[in-house]
């Protein structure tokens, strides 16, 4: 889920920068929606068949979770798109997507009984790069070929 919302914001906010159009950005995340689900699901199909204690209903299970969350996750952020104008509708996926990363940090640091703030302000820090390094590629994108 957090792989789904980083990579999810980062499209946002780069294909914004770049094209400041709903089109590209809405379509960037129905694309990104299916295809990093399929991906990932198709990779965890293939590290559990390779683990020769699983059993064929695991790695099916594995592999529809795994879609199913990403998906749902990565498909949330259309949301905002499609009630708010653009540039109000990125704000709002950039604050959801780092509250995502919040919780689900909070709660991996908890089961691994590690300090929260650290795991935190650790995933934070790689989404908040994840963010900035987009808006910059999608800002060079548009000067470059725009």
């Amino acid at each position: 889920a957090t792989s789904g919302v980083i990579t999810t914001i980062g499209l946002i906010v780069g294909l914004n920068s770049g094209t400041q159009s709903i089109t590209a950005v809405l379509g960037g995340i129905l694309v990104i929606a299916v295809a990093d689900a399929m991906s990932d699901a198709l990779g965890i199909h293939l590290a559990e068949e390779a683990d020769p204690n699983t059993d064929h209903g695991h790695v099916w299970a594995a592999t529809i979770m795994t879609f199913v969350t990403k998906f749902v996750f990565s498909i949330s952020f259309a949301v905002p798109l499609l009630l708010l104008p653009l540039t109000t509708a990125v704000l709002v996926s950039v604050v959801w997507g780092l509250l995502v990363i919040v919780i689900l940090s909070y709660f991996l640091a908890r089961s691994q009984d590690e300090s929260p703030l650290y795991i935190i302000g650790e995933h934070l820090g790689i989404a908040i790069l994840v963010i900035v390094f987009s808006h910059y590629i999608g800002v060079w994108v548009a000067a470059t070929f725009g």
